[in-house]
């Protein structure tokens, strides 16, 4: 794997533009903290209390000007805790390279480090870099790395045996460029797990998958929160 930095450049693409988190991190507001239930364990993940106050700052929307920016970093996703929950049933080797790919909070790098895989988090936003640190001391994980990506045009040596993601094919414009992160980064024999909660995009997907000649299965997966609406997805297991 390559080493973990928070480059301005990746070869030659500007990382997509994103609000300065220390503005951002300034003017977030109360947090929150919750205990999140995956399987046998528990997991604590502090976010913002009040996510959608986000929307409201100046500079968040310059960079949905700029880009399409959304700080949807801030949330924890249900389609988070399916991922989550698939990596605690799965049997891994320890010391095992794992990347989560757009970590938000980081849970699901903190499921697999409780699994005793060596995870790197990444995204292309810094704030979520912050909190997917923070969130990963305060369940007492200290071994890991991070890593700032745009997965439009991700380190040329970049390899990983495991891939992790959750919620990430939102928009019709991230399909082929994550299936092309997905291909290029997943070493031979490796393994991309990742969940959606079977948004629009998710056939157009499928078939990227098999045009770029990944191979895939899928699996029905099911989280909510504690006494609440629980939500279906999709868990897809996709190998090279």
């Amino acid at each position: 794997m390559s080493p973990a930095v928070s480059p301005d450049k990746l070869d030659g693409f500007q990382i997509r533009p994103t609000p300065p988190a220390e503005l951002i991190l300034a003017t977030i507001g109360p947090l929150t903290r919750e205990t999140v239930f995956i399987e046998d364990r528990t997991f604590l993940i502090c976010r913002p209390e009040k996510s959608d106050k986000l929307l409201d700052h100046p500079e968040v929307h310059a960079a949905f000007d700029a880009d399409e920016y959304m700080p949807y970093w801030a949330d924890l996703w249900p389609a988070a805790r399916m991922l989550a929950k698939a990596i605690m049933r799965e049997t891994w080797t320890p010391g095992t390279e794992a990347l989560e790919i757009g970590c938000g909070l980081g849970l699901a790098g903190i499921a697999a480090m409780a699994q005793g895989l060596l995870v790197t988090f990444s995204d292309y936003d810094p704030c979520a870099l912050r909190f997917a640190a923070d969130n990963a001391r305060l369940n007492g994980q200290e071994n890991f790395r991070i890593l700032q990506i745009d997965w439009r045009s991700p380190p040329a040596d970049l390899r990983v045996p495991v891939l992790l993601g959750s919620d990430l094919i939102y928009e019709l414009r991230n399909v082929e460029p994550l299936v092309g992160f997905v291909r290029q980064v997943l070493s031979p024999g490796g393994l991309c797990l990742l969940t959606d909660q079977d948004r629009i995009p998710s056939p157009a997907f499928k078939d990227e998958l098999t045009r770029q000649g990944l191979a895939y299965s899928t699996q029905i997966m099911r989280a909510g929160e504690p006494g609440g609406r629980r939500l279906k997805g999709t868990l897809y297991r996709i190998t090279k």
